[in-house]
């Protein structure tokens, strides 16, 4: 039991939490309008150790969450649900507004600004990890520090 509390910790000092050797950035999400059936998701996974893959998440706040890229095509904005999103040895990954994000979709209730709620992430080799959402104000934008402004 120890040892997968020592695996699943928040960072000390920041709204950060660590899966071994993943660390996991300031997860936040967008505040959302009274009636709107999804909300997107952000944060940063950084991999000190071997290749992984974020596999799925969920959330008590959503039916269900999904996986997700945006990319631009001809002059089209395309939102995809992806199966996983790869996470290489030794390299960052940012899922933010405008890339690969997650999105929280059949919502139970609206995203308040300020608010927080649980989100568990699932890696195929790192195993599983609950971290805390931030429910930033609706225009919050990312810096380049990862945390919403």
């Amino acid at each position: 039991m120890a040892a997968v509390l020592a695996l699943s910790v928040p960072l000390a000092g920041a709204h950060g939490f660590q899966l071994g050797a993943i660390e996991i950035g300031h997860p936040w999400a967008r505040a959302t309008a009274p009636g709107q059936a999804a909300g997107g998701g952000f944060l940063k996974l950084r991999n000190a150790g071997a290749a992984d893959r974020l596999v799925s998440a969920s959330s008590e706040a959503a039916d269900r969450v999904e996986l997700h890229s945006m990319k631009m095509e001809g002059d089209v904005m395309r939102m995809r649900q992806v199966d996983a999103i790869d996470l290489p040895a030794g390299g960052s990954v940012a899922l933010e507004p405008g890339g690969l994000h997650l999105m929280f979709m059949g919502l139970k209730q609206p995203l308040a600004a300020g608010s927080r709620f649980p989100l568990k992430l699932r890696f195929e080799k790192a195993g599983e990890v609950t971290v805390e959402v931030k429910v930033e104000a609706a225009t919050a934008l990312p810096r380049k520090d990862g945390h919403a402004h």
